[in-house]
């Protein structure tokens, strides 16, 4: 069965994509938590400001499903919580594949499932529990047309602060992200690279498949934008923030700036007026006594 169908609601008619990614809460680590404790209002604030897609589990899928407005972000389904996150890393590490992912991705109106490819140093069973995983589910999608999206994570140790971080080496990515579309990711979401001038290679290697790139941990606004110009430049067709969005001040005018330059190929200085207009907006309310 075809996934042109729900292709299409996944990307704009532009064939971009934005996608707020809110399913970190399933990952068992209490500091990604921060700015999601709330979710009802967390999504309903989201979904209003008009990101292509959010993705969400399967215990909070119903909040974006229940939002009342004819035109809501599609949603795109996590399927395998993992504990790498943790720090100390746990004495066992896994990336777990719900069951029946497809089935529940279905019953939610999912576009998409997104599964991860995770390689790091020490750890060979999870790379294979992830293997088979992305393995079981592309049969799956495609009996239902349901695009599978893999999430090709290299990582290597954080001698610093303990456990796990993002290798964001060209080499180590490319050679993942070809691995994910081998294996028959429809969609492919990548981290970006330490030189960004280099990305290319990466939407190279994917192709025809699309690259939506990963946004990982709270940055300024200005290299946030200034990323996220940069990598549409070097051909990728979205990119998927989480606490980029949902940790700013104004959730609503950081996904507006985002899809001015993502969408309407704006420029960083009309994507930071977006931002900046925000902050004249609350400096502009009188003060009661």
């Amino acid at each position: 069965m075809s996934v042109i169908a729900r292709l299409n609601r996944l990307f704009g008619a532009d064939g971009k994509c934005f996608e707020v990614a809110i399913d970190h809460g399933v990952h068992h680590e209490i500091s990604f938590l921060s700015g999601i404790e709330n979710m009802p209002q967390v999504i309903g604030t989201i979904a209003a400001a008009g990101p292509d897609a959010i993705l969400l589990t399967v215990g909070q899928a119903h909040l974006l499903q229940e939002v009342k407005a004819r035109q809501r972000p599609a949603l795109a389904l996590r399927t395998d919580p993992t504990n790498l996150y943790g720090n100390p890393t746990p004495d066992h590490v896994f990336c777990q594949l719900i069951t029946e992912p497809v089935d529940q991705a279905l019953a939610w109106d999912a576009v998409s499932v997104v599964a991860n490819l995770i390689w790091a140093p020490d750890q060979p069973d999870l790379y294979d529990q992830c293997l088979d995983n992305v393995c079981r589910l592309k049969p799956q999608c495609e009996r239902y047309g349901m695009p599978l999206m893999v999430e090709p994570l290299a990582m290597m140790l954080d001698k610093e602060r303990g456990g796990y971080k993002c290798d964001l080496d060209i080499g180590g990515i490319v050679a993942l992200v070809r691995q994910a579309v081998e294996l028959g990711a429809d969609v492919v979401k990548a981290d970006p690279c330490k030189n960004l001038s280099e990305y290319h290679k990466v939407v190279e290697v994917a192709s025809p498949k699309p690259v939506l790139v990963r946004g990982g941990a709270r940055v300024s606004d200005e290299e946030v934008l200034a990323r996220t110009y940069a990598l549409m430049q070097q051909g990728a067709s979205g990119i998927v923030y989480g606490r980029n969005i949902f940790q700013h001040p104004h959730p609503e005018k950081m996904i507006q700036a985002c899809n001015a330059i993502i969408h309407e190929g704006g420029s960083v200085s009309q994507a930071m007026s977006i931002l900046t207009s925000a902050e004249e907006d609350i400096r502009s309310i009188p003060c009661s006594n």
